[in-house]
């Protein structure tokens, strides 16, 4: 998929013109047609987001995806079947973009959000990294960067941490055995 084609996608750069959008990227188009387009931007980002934290340590799990295809369906409002297809492009684009759209979509994401919508896609994170029971160091380096470009408050971090803790590295190694 053209780098300016995933732009259009996530919101960055002007839209595509229809001769110019990949098959996939179109089918995506359509499942978000619904959408008024700064929602549609909205979800796109929140997807790419989660897509960046499941990605980190090189490797989406079948848990991994299935979380964030769920967490679309809840916060982003589609359907199991666009949270499908959004969950799978925002996976797509992590792997082939990886970190030279991070910093922008974040950016954008943080820019159009409000404090809270910024703290419910942190806790978002935290549950996609959560979801196989260990939060990998390059998951939680990812949530953090995340957290720290929203300019998320040290009180709240600390509470979903605390929430999470038990999935932390080197905590969670110190569990007792079952």
């Amino acid at each position: 998929m053209p780098l300016e084609s995933m732009r259009a996608w996530l919101g960055l750069a002007p839209a595509a013109t229809e001769s110019s959008v990949a098959p996939e990227l179109r089918d995506l188009v359509e499942t978000l047609d619904h959408l008024e387009p700064a929602r549609a931007r909205h979800v796109a980002r929140f997807a790419y987001l989660l897509g960046r934290v499941a990605h980190a340590d090189q490797h989406v799990s079948l848990e991994e995806s299935r979380a964030m295809e769920a967490l679309l369906v809840r916060e982003g409002g589609l359907t199991p079947e666009q949270a499908l297809m959004v969950a799978g492009l925002a996976k797509a684009s992590n792997q082939m973009f990886g970190g030279t759209a991070d910093f922008q979509v974040a950016q954008e994401f943080a820019a159009s959000a409000t404090y809270d919508e910024k703290l419910a896609l942190v806790r978002c994170l935290f549950g996609v990294a959560s979801v196989d029971a260990a939060i990998s160091v390059a998951e939680e380096s990812e949530i953090h960067r995340i957290a720290n470009h929203f300019r998320i408050l040290p009180h709240d971090l600390t509470a979903l941490r605390v929430a999470h803790a038990t999935f932390l590295p080197g905590i969670a190694s110190r569990r007792p055995p079952s």
